[in-house]
């Protein structure tokens, strides 16, 4: 019994015989699972992201190019998962998390007016060069090279809002439950790259994703202000 690529059948056959599935059934079985489970979640993922900025109209203490080169790190991880038949729940959230970063960017920039001129240039870079790269029509020594180097793209989209935040001694506003599903999405998916035989590479950025997003995480908890006892007297109200 199979449905949208996961076997049932093992689990189901011991489930029938009165017996527990053993850990070789179970495994790949949960692996799947939350496969489509953090694909599914990662419809959701930047929403907290973009409505908090949405509400106070404001972009305070977020970098541009944290979140610029996100964009960048997911064009290149789906395209290199799409076109190594990667099975769609190993990989699947990427498509979703690249379309609300895209979403998430416009945002801060029309909240970051005006814009720079180097900052409209390097958009105007992505929408040249990300066509090409999704469509996996460049050279496979510069794809496997261009992939290699999305690890680094992702540390360093995480370092300078790392480095914002430990500076400013505020996350400004950065949104925890963001970061919060970014960190658990990244726990689960060194687990499922496990299970999914998934190339070393792919491995490689979840551990980096659970790091540093983790350090995000610290720093949502350590600077967070309490809110001012009047404002909170008016909630109550």
């Amino acid at each position: 019994m199979k449905v949208l690529g996961i076997d049932f059948s093992c689990a189901l056959g011991a489930l029938a015989n009165g017996h527990f599935p053993e850990k070789d059934c179970l495994l790949p079985l949960i692996s799947k699972l939350l496969g489509y489970a953090i694909v599914a979640a990662s419809t959701t993922v930047k929403l907290p992201q973009m409505m908090k900025i949405l509400q106070n109209g404001s972009v305070r203490g977020l970098s541009i190019v944290a979140f610029e080169l996100e964009v960048v790190g997911y064009t290149i991880a789906l395209a290199y998962c799409l076109h190594k038949g990667l099975p769609f729940s190993a990989y699947g959230e990427l498509a979703f998390l690249l379309i609300q970063a895209i979403i998430l960017v416009a945002i801060i920039y029309y909240y970051s007016q005006p814009v720079g001129m180097k900052t409209w240039i390097r958009a105007l870079l992505y929408c040249a060069l990300a066509p090409t790269i999704l469509a996996g029509q460049i050279d496979p020594i510069l794809f496997e090279a261009l992939y290699a180097s999305q690890h680094a793209i992702f540390l360093c989209a995480k370092i300078p809002q790392i480095w914002a935040n430990f500076s400013n001694k505020s996350t400004g506003e950065l949104s925890f439950l963001t970061n919060f599903m970014n960190f658990g999405g990244s726990m689960v998916r060194v687990f499922t790259s496990i299970q999914e035989a998934a190339p070393k590479s792919v491995l490689l950025g979840s551990v980096i994703g659970v790091a540093t997003n983790a350090t995000l995480l610290s720093q949502i908890i350590i600077y967070q202000k309490p809110k001012p006892r009047a404002e909170k007297e008016k909630k109550t109200e």
